[in-house]
C-alpha cells in the first residue's frame, strides 16, 4: 500500500482550516447577539454560587485541627461550633452571623437534607435541645465542625448513626441574610 504524503498533508490542512473557521463562527455567534441572554445570566449565577461554596469550604479547611473551646471565637484561643462557623463566614464572605447555633438556625433559607450543597449549614441536637450544634456541609454527606471539649475542627460523615439520629435541619445562608 502506497501512501501519498502530499495528499495526506493537504487533507490535514483542509481539516484544520475548516475547524478553525467553525470555531471562529461559533466564537462570533457567542460574542455577538446571544439569542438566550438569560442562559448567560443563569450560568454566571451558577458560577457565582460555585465560587462562594468553594470559598466557604476552603476557608473552613484552613481551621482543621484547631482545638475546641466552649465560647471560643478565635483560632488562637480555640473555637466552639458557632464560633467556627461565624469565623469561616466572616473570613470567606465578610458575613456577620449571630453568636449561637440556635440563633444561626434562624438565618437564611430552610432546605431539605436531600438538597444540601457545599457551604450550607447543618444543625444537630447534641445537648438535648434543638439546634445546639452547627457545622458546614462539604458535599458527599460530609461536614466540617468544631465538635466538643477535647476535640478539634474536623470532618465527619453525616451517615454515622450519632449524627443521623441528631440531625435537626439545614440552612442556606444568602448574602442578603448576613448584612448588618
Amino acid at each position: 500500500m502506497l501512501i501519498n504524503v502530499s495528499r495526506l498533508k493537504r487533507n490535514a490542512t483542509l481539516v484544520l482550516v475548516a475547524a478553525a473557521l467553525q470555531l471562529s463562527v461559533c466564537y462570533q455567534a457567542q460574542a455577538s447577539d446571544n439569542p438566550f441572554p438569560e442562559s448567560s445570566t443563569a450560568f454566571s449565577k451558577l458560577q457565582e454560587i460555585k465560587q462562594r461554596a468553594s470559598d466557604l469550604t476552603m476557608k473552613a479547611m484552613d481551621f482543621m485541627g484547631i482545638r475546641y473551646k466552649r465560647g471560643g471565637s478565635t483560632p488562637e484561643n480555640g473555637l466552639d461550633c458557632s464560633g467556627f462557623v461565624r469565623l469561616v463566614f466572616k473570613d470567606a464572605l465578610g458575613a456577620n452571623l449571630p453568636r449561637t447555633a440556635a440563633e444561626i438556625s434562624r438565618v437564611g433559607e430552610n432546605i431539605d437534607q436531600k438538597d444540601l450543597q457545599p457551604g450550607d449549614l447543618v444543625f444537630y441536637n447534641t445537648l438535648r435541645r434543638g439546634f445546639s450544634h452547627v457545622g458546614i456541609y462539604l458535599g458527599d454527606n460530609k461536614f466540617i465542625h468544631s465538635p466538643s471539649a477535647g476535640g478539634q475542627v474536623r470532618i465527619e460523615s453525616m451517615d454515622i448513626a450519632y449524627w443521623k439520629n441528631r440531625f435537626n435541619g439545614a440552612r442556606r445562608i444568602n448574602d442578603n441574610d448576613t448584612k448588618q
